[in-house]
Parts: structure tokens; C-alpha cells; sequence
């Protein structure tokens, strides 16, 4: 529970800072990757009876990660933040279906597969015009591998029904919704609280993942 208590509160002071001016901006700066790396401990402690899901849920905490650090970082500092970003994710999420795929037959459940692909063909309908054309490749295969991970993590839940898988899931669709949102606000419009909801959502989906690597 100390641990949990300490990613709320890091995740907080991450979020408070993401949306403050240069003399608390170090918070989000520091904030941001500690309450991952807290994250990636909760999920290294957990008790696995399945090491194959274990390792790729930790390697794809590791490039979520990596994914913090770069689009956190202002053009200045890494000028291809966004992409590097997006590729740190994209890796993520194929670790994430690795594990999800490590125990269950991927693609078991088609008409899920069908009905979240679909959910996500509509959202690229309305974000296209918005994606410059150097974006459009990599965004299209960054969502088809969220997608593809979102949709294992709810049928392999409906499959075999324990409670980590049960977290899986949970996280798989918080983190499409993390990312949905985060889309919105930077290729349609801005929202508003757009740093609460897109960390908030975001640091459940990553703990929620890394919370069901215990006994998974």
C-alpha cells in the first residue's frame, strides 16, 4: 500500500507540474519518469507464475519509460522528440502483447478485434486531417499495435477469467483511452485539464498492467 500511496502522489505532483509555469516545471520533469520507474517496481516485486509474461510486461515498462522522457522533453532539447516518443510506445505495446500472448492464442476472439478496430478506424477518420504526412505512416501503425494489444488484453480476460487478467484488460483499455485523448488534443483540439486526463488515465493503464503480472 506505501507503494501504491507513492505513485498517486508522485503521478499527482506530475500532473500539477505538467501544467505549471518554469519555477515548478522541475516537477513534472522529475515527477513524470519517477512515478514509471515506481510503476516498473510495483510490477518487478509482483509474484509471477508465468516468467515469459513477467519479463515483457517490465521490458515494456521499460520503453514506456523511455517514452516519457522523450515527449516530455521540449523541442529544443530533442528535436524528434514526438516520433522517438511514439517509437518508445509503439515498442511498449508489442512487449505488452507479447505477455498478453504468452499464455492465450492471439487473435481467439475476432468480432473484439473487429468491434476495437473499428472504434479506432473512426477516431483516424476524424484525427487524419490533422496528422501532417510525415506522421500519418507511423500513427497508423503505433494505433493498429494499441489496438491489437487492447483487444488481446479483453479477450484473453473473457478467456480465462482470473484477476490479473482482469487488471490486464483494465489496462489495456485505459491506456487506448490515454492515448485516444492525447491524440485529440494535439491533432484536433486542445481539451481542457488535457494533463489531468491524458497522465491520469495513462498512469492507471501502466499500473493497472503491471499490477497483473502478480500471479499471471
Amino acid at each position: 500500500m506505501m507503494l501504491i500511496l507513492l505513485i498517486i502522489v508522485s503521478a499527482a505532483l506530475a500532473i500539477a507540474g505538467a501544467g505549471a509555469r518554469d519555477n515548478v516545471i522541475w516537477l513534472h520533469y522529475v515527477c513524470k519518469p519517477l512515478t514509471t520507474i515506481l510503476i516498473f517496481y510495483l510490477a518487478f516485486r509482483a509474484t509471477s507464475v508465468n516468467p515469459p509474461y513477467r519479463r515483457a510486461i517490465l521490458t515494456g515498462i521499460i520503453f514506456s519509460l523511455l517514452g516519457d522522457i522523450f515527449l516530455m522533453l521540449p523541442a529544443t532539447v530533442v528535436k524528434p522528440g514526438f516520433l522517438l516518443g511514439l517509437g518508445s510506445f509503439l515498442c511498449a505495446h508489442i512487449c505488452f502483447l507479447r505477455a498478453l500472448t504468452s499464455d492465450h492464442r492471439f487473435f481467439s476472439r475476432p468480432l473484439i478485434f473487429l468491434g476495437i478496430g473499428t472504434l479506432g478506424a473512426a477516431n483516424l477518420f476524424v484525427l487524419w486531417p490533422g496528422l501532417s504526412t510525415d506522421l500519418r505512416v507511423p500513427v497508423v501503425i503505433y494505433v493498429t499495435c494499441l489496438l491489437c494489444m487492447t483487444a488481446q488484453a479483453i479477450t484473453r480476460h473473457l478467456s480465462i477469467q482470473t484477476s490479473a487478467s482482469k487488471w490486464a484488460m483494465a489496462g489495456g483499455i485505459l491506456f487506448m483511452l490515454s492515448d485516444t485523448l492525447l491524440a485529440y488534443n494535439k491533432f484536433y483540439t486542445p481539451l481542457p485539464q488535457a494533463s489531468l486526463l491524458i497522465l491520469a488515465t495513462y498512469y492507471a493503464a501502466l499500473s493497472l498492467i503491471a499490477r497483473s503480472v502478480n500471479r499471471s
